[in-house]
C-alpha cells in the first residue's frame, strides 16, 4: 500500500464532518465526500463548518470515474449501508484500504460482501464527541480510532501506512493486538450510552454526575458483557471502569448519535444496538431484560414522531 494522500468519507453526518476537517486541516490529503443525488447536489454548493471553521467541500460522484481512494472512511448509520456498498466498490482499488467507524458488528461483513475484505481493515471510533448544531458540526474530544487486521495473517491494508496518515492527521490511533475485543467493547458502549441518552434525552453530562444514569447504562452493558463471553470475547466489570474514564473526558454537553437522532426525529439504530442484543440473546438462552425494555421504549419514541 502506498502512502496516503487521497481520503474518501462515506456520510457527511457529524463524524464524517469531524473527520474530514482533520484530514484538510493536516498537508499532503486530498479529502472528499462520496455521495450521489440529491446529497451529491447538497454537499457540491454546500460549505462545511467545523468548529467554526469554514471548509469548501469536495465531492465525487460514485458514477463519474472517480480517481480511487488510498483510505475510504465509513461513517454512515447501519440503514443506510445497503445502499452505499457499490458506491464503496466504485471508489475501491487495488490498493484502497477502507476503515468502517460506523456502530455494531456487522458493517465489515456488509462491506466486504461487496469490495473484499482483502480491503478491510477493523476498526472501532472511541470517544469522539461530534454533534450537528443546525446544520453547523462541533466536537470537543476527537477520540480515538482503534484498528487492526480482519485476519490472523499478512494480507489487507498496510496499517503503518494507515497509522502514519492518522498521525499526520493529528487523529489519535492504536493498532490493537485483539481488535475483535476492541471492536465487542465499543458495541458494549453504544449499547449502553447511547440507548440510556436516547431513553433519557439526557447529555453525556448526565452519566458523569447521575449514579441512576449510570446504573441503566451499565445494565445494558452487563448484558453485552454476557453474550461476549458466549462468543469467546473476554469482556468484564473493568471494561466498564475503562469506559467509565472515557466518559468522564468528554464534553457534558456532547449528545450521543442516538440521542440526536431522537431530538431531530430520525431513525435511530436500535435495531443494531438492542435488536441485535435481544436477538443474540435469544439465540444463546441467555435474558436481556434490560435491552429487551429499551428497545420497546426507543422504538416507541420513534413511532411517535411528528405526532
Amino acid at each position: 500500500m502506498k502512502p496516503v494522500k487521497t481520503v474518501r468519507i462515506l456520510g457527511a453526518g457529524a463524524m464524517g464532518a469531524a473527520y474530514a476537517a482533520m484530514f484538510t486541516d493536516a498537508p499532503g490529503f486530498s479529502v472528499a465526500f462520496i455521495a450521489r443525488g440529491e446529497r451529491y447536489m447538497r454537499l457540491k454548493n454546500q460549505t462545511l463548518s467545523v468548529n467554526g471553521k469554514l471548509y469548501p467541500v469536495a465531492v465525487v460522484h460514485p458514477d463519474q470515474n472517480p480517481e480511487p481512494a488510498d483510505l475510504m472512511l465509513v461513517a454512515l448509520k447501519h440503514h443506510h449501508l445497503a445502499a452505499a456498498v457499490k458506491d464503496i466498490a466504485a471508489l475501491a482499488g487495488p490498493q484502497t484500504a477502507i476503515l468502517s467507524v460506523m456502530n455494531g458488528l456487522e458493517s465489515e461483513t456488509i462491506i466486504g460482501r461487496e469490495c473484499g475484505l482483502d480491503k478491510l481493515v477493523n476498526a472501532v471510533a472511541v470517544g469522539i464527541d461530534a454533534q450537528n448544531q443546525n446544520g453547523r458540526f462541533a466536537y470537543a474530544n476527537p477520540g480515538k480510532i482503534i484498528f487492526g487486521p480482519i485476519g490472523t495473517g499478512d494480507g489487507g491494508p498496510d496499517l503503518g501506512c494507515i497509522r502514519e496518515a492518522f498521525n499526520r492527521a493529528g487523529i489519535d490511533n492504536e493498532v490493537s493486538p485483539d481488535i475483535q475485543r476492541a471492536m465487542w467493547w465499543k458495541f458494549m458502549i453504544n449499547v449502553g450510552i447511547n440507548q440510556a441518552s436516547a431513553v433519557l434525552r439526557a447529555p453525556y453530562g448526565v452519566f458523569q454526575s447521575s449514579p441512576d444514569a449510570r446504573a441503566l447504562m451499565h445494565a445494558l452493558m452487563r448484558e453485552v458483557i454476557t453474550l461476549a463471553a458466549k462468543a469467546g470475547i473476554d469482556l468484564t466489570e473493568n471494561d466498564l471502569a475503562k469506559w467509565d474514564a472515557v466518559l468522564a473526558r468528554v464534553s457534558p454537553k456532547g449528545k450521543t448519535s442516538m440521542l440526536q437522532d431522537v431530538e431531530a426525529s430520525r431513525k435511530t439504530e436500535v435495531e443494531i444496538f438492542a435488536g441485535s442484543v435481544v436477538a443474540m440473546g435469544r439465540a444463546e438462552g441467555v435474558p436481556t431484560p434490560a435491552n429487551a425494555l429499551v428497545q420497546h421504549i426507543i422504538k416507541a419514541i420513534e413511532s411517535r414522531y411528528g405526532t
